[in-house]
C-alpha cells in the first residue's frame, strides 16, 4: 500500500547540511515504488537547499508546520500577527540577541546580529550546506524591523533565556531548543503556539485524502514530537530527547549511520 513519509531535515535527513548519498537514493527508490516522500522541516523554505526545493520531494512542510506547498501550490503560510511580530523583533534587538526572522521568501535580522551570524556560521559552513546554500548572503540586515513578516524565529545566542523572551512577548508564543545550534537555554526557536509539524501533515493529509494510518514521520528534535505522535508510524533518531523517543515506535541511527535507509528497508518501502 502507498505510504506517505514525512522526513525532518537537520539531524535526520542531513548532518550539518550534508545529506548522505544513500539517503538521496532511498528517497528516489521509495518514490519509484509509488510512495510519497515529503520534507517536513523547521527551516523556512528560504533555508532549504535549492536542490531539494523542486521535484526531489513530493511536497514541502516548512517552518515547523506553518508553511505547506504541494506542486507549487501554497496550502498554508501561517505568520505572526503584525503586532506580535513587531514586539518580537523589538525585544530581540533590545536584548541584543543573534537571530533570524524566517519567512518563506525572506530572512531578516538586525545589523548587529548580522555580524555575529557570520562569526557563528562560518566555521560550520565549511562542513556543508548549513541552513541551505548561501545562507549568509540570503539574510537581509535591516535597522527597522517593525513591519517584518515572518513565520518563526531562530535564536543562535541571547543574553537571556529563550523561554524568557517568549514569556516577554506573550502567551501566544512558545520556545523550543534549536537542533542546528546544538545549544540550549540561550539558543532556540520562537514559534506560534498551536503551529507544529502535525498541523502541516494534517494539511497535506486533508488535501490529498490520505489515510492517517499510512503516514510515517521521522525526526530527531523536540519540534518533531507532535508529528511523530500524529503519524500512523513514528520514527525517532537515536539520541533524540527522551520525549521524542517515547513517542516513537521505531528508533534509527542518525544521518551518518544512514538511518533513513534503515527505516525505509525495515518498513518495506524499498
Amino acid at each position: 500500500m502507498t505510504k506517505s513519509i514525512f522526513i525532518d531535515f537537520d539531524g535526520t535527513f542531513a548532518d550539518y547540511g550534508q545529506v548522505p548519498p544513500a539517503h538521496i537514493e532511498a528517497v528516489h527508490q521509495a518514490r519509484d515504488a509509488g510512495h510519497r516522500v515529503f520534507l517536513c522541516t523547521g527551516r523556512a523554505k528560504t533555508m532549504v537547499p535549492r536542490r531539494f526545493l523542486h521535484s526531489f520531494f513530493d511536497g514541502l512542510v516548512c517552518a515547523a508546520g506553518g508553511y505547506v506547498e504541494l506542486d507549487g501550490q501554497v496550502l498554508a503560510d501561517v505568520r505572526y500577527p503584525s503586532d506580535l511580530a513587531a514586539k518580537t523583533a523589538a525585544l530581540l534587538v533590545e536584548h541584543d540577541a543573534t537571530f533570524i526572522l524566517e519567512s518563506p521568501d525572506r530572512l531578516l535580522t538586525s545589523p548587529a546580529s548580522a555580524d555575529r551570524l557570520r562569526a557563528f556560521f562560518e566555521p560550520l559552513l565549511d562542513r556543508g550546506e548549513v541552513l541551505g546554500e548561501g545562507l549568509l548572503s540570503a539574510v537581509e540586515a535591516r535597522e527597522d524591523l517593525s513591519d517584518a513578516s515572518f513565520s518563526k524565529v531562530s535564536i543562535m545566542s541571547s543574553p537571556i533565556e529563550v523561554t524568557t523572551i517568549a514569556e516577554l512577548i506573550g502567551s501566544e508564543i512558545g520556545a523550543l531548543p534549536n537542533s542546528v545550534t546544538g545549544r540550549s537555554g540561550h539558543a532556540g526557536e520562537l514559534y506560534l503556539l498551536g503551529v507544529d509539524k502535525s498541523l502541516g501533515i494534517a494539511t497535506v493529509e486533508q488535501h490529498l485524502g490520505l489515510n492517517r494510518a499510512d503516514i510515517i514521520a521521522i525526526g530527531d528534535g523536540m519540534n518533531d514530537l507532535e508529528m511523530i505522535g500524529y503519524a500512523g508510524i513514528g520514527i525517532a533518531v537515536d539520541g533524540a530527547p527522551v520525549e521524542v523517543l517515547a513517542a516513537a515506535q521505531h528508533v534509527i541511527p542518525g544521518p551518518t549511520g544512514e538511518g533513513v535507509v534503515q527505516a525505509f528497508r525495515d518498513l518495506g518501502l524499498i
